[in-house]
């Protein structure tokens, strides 16, 4: 694990429709552990649609699609699915073109953003991937009936497997520019606190809970460090008595909420456990227009004075922390998204300087 020590970092999307141009505010804001973006005014790039090709029997309607097992090809695209999931596990590199890899079809900023990578002598401590968790996946897709994949066992499955390889693809592309911290893959996954609530009928914790750990534990498998993504409130409980080594959660909007599971969250954080802490708020846009960087550091040391009330130093929670927005930007207009994005900027170089965080600490 790494001692982040208040660097900034990003969620994926961004109200863009070019991705250079996306990946120049990328770099430019957060140099030091960049991201490759994600454009949802591309109608392939919604955080659903975006991880699901390669899945069998998946019919394709641009920004929307769903699995018909009723497909006359079906049985045989999941037979080379799985076939080429066993063979993926004696491999010690995937295929380039394997069909967890993501194409310029649904994730051109993955490719812009590697081409940067390669073509110009940044160094970044790491980078960030992200994937789309299997919860929500799960009930963001659905079957030729309209029932989400989350409530079928086989299906639910191979999307697991899915979403894992993906995760895998993005560690081994992105292991030579990250000679010393592992790359960061993101779960976003506000399921994970949302199981029993009206959108999740009938998921439960259980279902919720292995999906995740089977995901994170890929991720480990593949030398990743892995990151759950949660914009929304409710049962923290899970998230953090997972083995995720990072919990990025709302902290402008649901602090209060989020240090009630005190015992999990002591736990957490006594094993070194990173919070990604989405001090920048991301909506609604009234709200992003009248904070700025003073304000937000008023309400973050508040915050941190409250952790500190557990047994912490300020010292031991700020060397485990990343200032980060709430949420993605990509429902914003792109002046406030630039607002967002120069907050968390400065923000963390405030915080930095105030603590005398010159550098970072590496494993």
């Amino acid at each position: 694990m790494f001692s982040p020590n208040c660097l900034p970092i990003l969620i994926g999307s961004l109200p863009l429709k070019d991705h250079a141009e996306a990946v120049d505010l990328i770099f430019e804001h957060t140099p030091e552990i960049p991201l490759w973006p994600q454009l949802p005014k591309h109608k392939k790039e919604g955080m659903v649609r975006q991880f699901a090709s390669g899945f069998p029997g998946l019919i394709d309607r641009g920004s929307s699609c769903w699995i018909d097992r009723e497909k006359d090809s079906f049985i045989s695209e999941m037979t080379t699915f799985y076939e080429h999931f066993i063979e993926c596990q004696t491999l010690p590199v995937l295929p380039h073109d394997s069909i967890f890899s993501l194409g310029d079809d649904t994730a051109r900023g993955f490719s812009v953003f590697k081409e940067r990578l390669e073509t110009t002598r940044c160094s970044p401590l790491t980078v960030k991937g992200q994937v789309t968790g299997p919860v929500t996946a799960g009930i963001g897709i659905k079957d030729r009936q309209g029932v989400p994949l989350v409530y079928d066992d086989d299906l639910r499955d191979m999307l697991i497997k899915l979403l894992a390889g993906k995760a895998r693809w993005q560690i081994e592309q992105f292991r030579p520019f990250c000679p010393d911290v592992p790359p960061i893959i993101f779960i976003d996954e506000p399921g994970i606190v949302n199981f029993g609530s009206t959108a999740f009928a009938g998921v439960s914790r259980e279902l919720v809970l292995d999906g995740v750990l089977e995901l994170i534990g890929a991720i480990r498998d593949a030398g990743g460090l892995s990151g759950l993504h949660i914009c929304a409130n409710g049962d923290w409980e899970p998230a953090l008595i997972s083995e995720t080594d990072i919990i990025s959660f709302d902290g402008y909007s649901y602090f209060e909420n989020f240090v009630l599971y005190q015992e999990q969250l002591v736990s957490y954080l006594k094993r070194g456990g990173i919070l990604a802490w989405g001090i920048v708020p991301t909506s609604p846009p009234d709200t992003v227009t009248k904070e700025t960087v003073e304000t937000l550091y008023g309400k973050w040391y508040g915050q941190l004075k409250t952790l500190c009330s557990f047994g912490f130093t300020e010292q031991q929670i700020v060397r485990q922390t990343l200032i980060a927005p709430a949420c993605g930007t990509g429902s914003l207009s792109p002046e406030l998204a630039l607002k967002v994005l120069s907050m968390t900027r400065n923000l963390a170089d405030l915080i930095r300087n105030d603590f005398s965080l010159g550098g970072h600490s590496l494993p």
